[in-house]
Order: C-alpha cells, then structure tokens, then sequence
C-alpha cells in the first residue's frame, strides 16, 4: 500500500510521503487564496472551497479563516456554516450533514499519534473519521475527537470536547461532552 492509501484505510502511516506533502500543498494553497477573500468575494470563496473539499451542497459558507490538513476528505451537505477561525484536521474522512453550523473556533481532529513514545519517534499518525448528522449546531470552542460519530439533530454546548459519541436529538456539553437533555 501506498502511504496515502494506508492514511485512507485508517492505518499508520508516514505524513512526510511526497504524495502527501504535494496533497497538503495543494490545500495550503486554495486555503491561503480562500482565507486572503474579501466580504465582497462570496462566489469566488464557494468556487475554492468546492475545489478543496471533497463534496458540498450548493449552499456553503464559511467565515475565513479556515484551516484544513487535505479537504478532499471533508464532506459537507446542503446549508453549511462555519464560524470564523474553524480549524478541520482532515486526514481521516469528516462527513457533516445538511444545515448544519459551526461557532467560531470549532475544532474537527480526525488524526491521531502513537501512545508508544518509540513508534511516536518514527512520525506516524493514523486518522479516524468524523460523522456529523444532519441539523446539528455546535457551539463555540468546541474540540471534536476522532473517531467520534454526532447524530442529528443534535445541539453540542460551547466549549465542548467531544471524546466519544453523540446520540441523536440531545442536547450534550461538558469536557468530555455528554447529553444533559432530550429534544423532541
């Protein structure tokens, strides 16, 4: 296997490939065009952000700046929002669902390292996806693991770090984050 197919699958993997430093590039560039945007600019910043992420609805919007390792494994639906100073870590697959929105400073971390402080020396990382539901707000500063599936309709406090899943129609907060309501 390739590096990136095995960052894909899941797998350890080597983050200094030339494969994957040529990917990260490419994001570093449409990212630093899309975070250079004017108020002005709306079409031109959905014409960049539907060239770095893998899909999207029609309906996108996100505040710059906005950070990401790849895009091309980040998938949003119809009507997504993101706040400003969004930060999506995207080595593993992050799936968001339709109309849902992002507070400033929401963090998406799908990669991991090594316990093992010898195989950490080597440099490897492995990702898990994120999954995130349809009509789901999550609140500002919030921290999302990886790993981590959010169902729908689901209301994430501020603040928030999510270590392990959310089921659908709660609302949920804390450090780690857990349901304290039912909606519905």
């Amino acid at each position: 296997m390739t590096e990136k197919e095995k960052m894909l699958a899941g797998e350890w993997f080597n983050p200094s490939d030339p494969e994957l430093k040529a990917d990260a590039a490419r994001s570093q560039q449409l990212t630093r065009l899309f975070n250079a945007t004017t108020e002005e600019q709306k079409d031109y910043r959905r014409q960049l952000l539907k060239k770095l992420f893998g899909s999207t609805g029609e309906k996108l919007t996100i505040e710059p700046p906005f950070h990401c390792d790849y895009g091309y494994n980040i998938h949003v639906g119809e009507k997504f929002y993101a706040n400003f100073d969004c930060i999506i870590l995207d080595v593993g697959e992050v799936r968001i669902g339709k109309n849902c929105l992002l507070a400033p400073r929401v963090c998406i971390f799908t990669v991991g390292h090594p316990i093992d402080p010898e195989l950490r020396s080597t440099g490897v990382e492995a990702a898990k996806p994120v999954i995130i539901g349809d009509n789901v707000w999550i609140g500002g500063n919030t921290v999302i693991n990886p790993g981590v599936t959010i169902g729908d309709n689901v209301v994430i406090g501020s603040g928030s770090v999510v270590t392990k899943d959310i089921p659908s129609n709660v609302v949920a907060v804390g450090n780690p984050c857990k349901p304290i309501k039912t909606l519905k």
